[in-house]
């Protein structure tokens, strides 16, 4: 079967303005699925949009199964900024049969675009396709640090027989999938009055990681290896205060300002590991003068400009490239080791592997800040390393 076979093309005329792009625009700088499919070779684009039109498991948003072509026609609008992208749109996975034949669709799509070095931004549709967005991941045969940027935890009781999810349920199929090749997951911005106190407790008792979005109040920035860690990203459009993108039917007072998400976005770009993305829940339907949408396709952008910014440097070799520290902890327990990018400034920490755990490596490189290494100076083991090495037994 041929990833034609799941799309249907877009219309040029629909997407331009009336008097067409300026030539800076970037819908005159990406390719696009418009008659005939485009030929998809490995490194022959760098991203592809993916638009999904099925909004069946959307709780409470009926409507945003057409939020892709209103994100289309504010992003291509955007001005190209300092790169050369090659981006192609390959349009709109239309809604299957059933809603499972919508997930396959995902999955294929998105695991063919990865194997092909090609990073694929998916435009939702409900939050629920996160959940073959994860799935897409199973021929990859590694572990998966998963990020998801939403104001709850999608792990609500399923109590409809027959549904394969739901937007407040995925997280529950895709902690329970076998073979489980989850390493880790993370939420951002979560707002306590809006998660049960049980789920914390799965949350800890699984050594993920939740941070509230009070921790980013004050500084952004302490996203950021959080995000660096990740392999993919969720983002719920219901993460960010309703009076910045009111265009979420589940859409809240509090939440992440505008400019913080497109920063959040912008570090997702910059993360080498990242190989997929998806911004879900958008709905055009409560869209006043298409706010939303142009903030989306503002987030889509830097998170496009991050990606032409990445840094490389994740620490490999050569070793010139990198500066060690080693740190003591203050009983005595044994040392800690600490590797700082001289291209970055970005840190990661060195947990060992348990013995017998792993043949190839001796220890896991894990993103941190600054911060923890000052900890680990002062004899006190950090946390991330602890539920790390948690995870690694």
């Amino acid at each position: 079967m041929s990833l034609s076979d799941f799309f249907s093309p877009l219309s040029l005329e629909e997407l331009s303005p009336k008097n067409g792009f300026l030539t800076s625009q970037l819908g005159m700088k990406a390719s696009f699925y418009t008659d005939r499919f485009p030929e998809l070779e490995e490194n022959a684009y760098d991203i592809a949009i993916i638009g999904v039109q099925d909004d069946r498991a959307a709780v409470n948003n009926s409507g945003c199964s057409l939020g892709p072509d209103a994100f289309r026609e504010q992003f291509y609008l955007l001005n190209e900024g300092d790169f050369q992208c090659k981006i192609i749109d390959l349009g709109n996975i239309k809604a299957g049969a059933a809603i499972s034949d919508t997930y396959i669709a995902v999955k294929m799509v998105v695991s063919e675009l990865m194997k092909l070095n090609i990073l694929p931004v998916i435009i939702g549709g409900g939050q629920d396709l996160t959940y073959p967005q994860y799935l897409a991941y199973e021929s990859m045969e590694q572990k998966v640090d998963l990020v998801v940027v939403d104001n709850k935890f999608d792990l609500d009781e399923d109590d409809e027989e027959g549904i394969a999810t739901r937007s407040d349920t995925y997280l529950n199929k895709i902690f329970l999938h076998q073979p489980n090749y989850l390493f880790n997951f993370s939420n951002l911005g979560y707002q306590t009055y809006f998660v049960n106190q049980e789920s914390l407790k799965v949350m800890s008792k699984l050594y993920f990681d939740a941070h509230r979005l009070g921790e980013f109040t004050t500084d952004i920035s302490l996203t950021e290896p959080i995000i660096r860690n990740s392999n993919m990203i969720s983002f719920d459009i219901s993460a960010i205060r309703s009076s910045d993108a009111g265009a979420n039917a589940n859409a809240t007072p509090n939440g992440f300002y505008g400019e913080q998400a497109c920063r959040i976005a912008r570090y997702a770009g910059m993360n080498d590991k990242l190989t997929s993305i998806g911004f879900y829940e958008f709905n055009p339907a409560y869209d006043n003068n298409s706010q939303t949408a142009l903030l989306l396709a503002q987030i889509v952008w830097y998170f496009v400009d991050g990606f032409y910014n990445r840094k490389k440097d994740f620490p490999l070799s050569p070793k010139s490239q990198y500066i060690t520290y080693r740190t003591t902890l203050s009983d005595g327990t044994g040392e800690m080791l600490f590797v700082k990018s001289k291209k970055s400034d970005r840190w990661w920490m060195q947990v060992p592997y348990p013995t017998g755990v792993s043949k190839n490596e001796r220890y896991h490189l894990v993103p941190c800040r600054y911060e923890d290494y000052t900890m680990a100076v002062n004899g006190e083991m950090p946390d991330l390393w602890w539920r790390t090495f948690q995870k690694l037994l």
